[in-house]
């Protein structure tokens, strides 16, 4: 049995691929238990062997495979320090934020074999606790929208502020940068164009815009927090909250 070490293997590499495809399982139930869309455009399928809930809409997929495309290169290199889905009501205030914190503690030497079928276990885990969730949340109002947003470690910020950039006209598919290290994906649900505002693209990260995030997606006041899941890997460790606004209508 192989045994691996950051000499054998890009190990942030490793980490990415893993954590990019729970995040893809991780948003979409997120967005059928909290019916954030009719739960027809969803169907059954079956990951870490267990059933899960997928949007087959091929512009929200697409939507959602872009965002973690953005997001892969900042897990990579241990840039990302959480990823965050906020699920908005129509004024765009967050009801909900169900945050992923993200570290990745020294690495251990271990197998190939044990490192996927423990880390695959704990992915589970998380996903079976998304998927109940909804028993210790209250009932979101209608006609909610959904934000992703990735905070990053402050030498990433400085990083991405040192970029080439070009300005260009923002689209209802966002990604989005604040001073203090927050990126943002906006996907409107009615697929509306938002006007006068602009983005930037960060030329180093396949051409994907970067745009100044709006604080009202960012903050939430005095939110009652539900602590779901925490893991803890030799690649990577994980917790997993979410922020509930108190009064959501």
């Amino acid at each position: 049995m192989t045994t691996l070490t950051r000499q054998d293997l890009n190990f942030g590499q490793v980490v990415a691929d893993i954590l990019c495809e729970f995040l893809e399982v991780a948003i979409h139930l997120i967005l059928y238990v909290r019916e954030v869309y009719p739960s027809g455009i969803f169907q059954k399928r079956k990951k870490y062997n267990v059933p899960v809930q997928m949007s087959c809409h091929p512009e929200l997929n697409q939507y959602i495979q872009d965002t973690l495309h953005c997001v892969k290169p900042l897990i990579e290199k241990n840039d990302a320090e959480k990823v965050v889905v906020v699920i908005m009501d129509k004024e765009h205030h967050p009801v909900e934020r169900f945050v992923f914190e993200i570290s990745q503690p020294p690495l251990l030497s271990i197998s190939s074999d044990t490192l996927l079928s423990h880390v695959e276990q704990l992915l589970r885990a998380f996903i079976l606790k998304i998927s109940v969730c909804d028993a210790v949340l209250n009932n979101n109002p209608p006609g909610c929208s959904f934000t992703v947003l990735v905070h990053t470690r402050d030498a990433a910020t400085r990083n991405m502020e040192k970029v080439q950039v070009i300005k260009v006209r923002l689209s209802n598919a966002q990604c989005t940068k604040t001073a203090a290290g927050l990126f943002c994906q906006n996907y409107c649900s009615k697929l509306q164009k938002r006007k006068n505002h602009f983005m930037f693209v960060n030329l180093r990260l396949q051409d994907f815009p970067w745009i100044v995030a709006d604080e009202q997606e960012v903050h939430m006041q005095e939110p009652r927090l539900i602590p779901l899941k925490t893991m803890t890997s030799d690649i990577v460790k994980m917790q997993l909250y979410v922020e509930e606004r108190t009064q959501k209508t």
